[in-house]
């Protein structure tokens, strides 16, 4: 599924790179407000498919980068369908957190685009299953355990989103990726040992 999910995000990479305007203009991420001539307006789709469109090569490469690394260890542990959704539902948690929250502290109506809320998610995934295991940072290159680099993160994202700092990134669909996949695992932890996994 991770193969899928890397395919996917390349694919709708490959189709924004031919009509961008056309693209952002549909499925990333606006705020709730009537359509204008500066901003599109926002549909319900936009929660899931602005995770696929990226800004540039750049973002794209650390986003399948992140996801490939920590996906393909999480995946082998819940298998495919559960990453599927681990990864739909944290997308979506992050579209809400940004909705309500970062484009709201952000007064401003550009949109959010990036499959980074999914990857967040997929690092707490990951965090919780191996908590100790050990996880090197890229920028120093500092070795941790995983829940460690899991808080830490989320800490800065957390702090840099409330003080509006680098406000061309969507922190709070970063921070509502987290939270939606940490949900989950919870639950699905929870329902395993109260019964069947599945």
């Amino acid at each position: 599924m991770i193969p899928f999910l890397i395919a996917l995000n390349v694919l709708g990479f490959a189709i924004e790179a031919m009509s961008p305007t056309s693209l952002i203009d549909r499925f990333a991420l606006w705020p709730l407000q009537p359509e204008t001539s500066d901003a599109p307006a926002f549909h319900p789709w936009q929660l899931l498919t602005y995770s696929a469109l990226h800004a540039n090569l750049t973002h794209l490469a650390f986003n399948m980068l992140g996801l490939f690394m920590f996906g393909t260890e999480v995946e082998r542990v819940l298998g495919a369908r559960k990453i599927l959704l681990l990864y739909a539902a944290s997308v979506a948690c992050g579209g809400f957190a940004q909705l309500f929250i970062g484009l709201k502290l952000a007064g401003n109506a550009y949109p959010a685009i990036g499959a980074s809320a999914g990857v967040f998610g997929v690092l707490v995934a990951y965090a919780l299953i191996f908590p100790r295991r050990r996880v090197v940072l890229l920028f120093p290159p500092i070795p941790m355990p995983a829940w460690l680099f899991a808080t830490g993160y989320a800490l800065l994202e957390l702090l840099l989103g409330m003080s509006r700092e680098a406000p061309g990134v969507a922190h709070f669909a970063h921070l509502g990726g987290m939270v939606g996949a940490f949900a989950l695992i919870v639950f699905w932890s929870r329902k395993r040992h109260r019964g069947p996994l599945d």
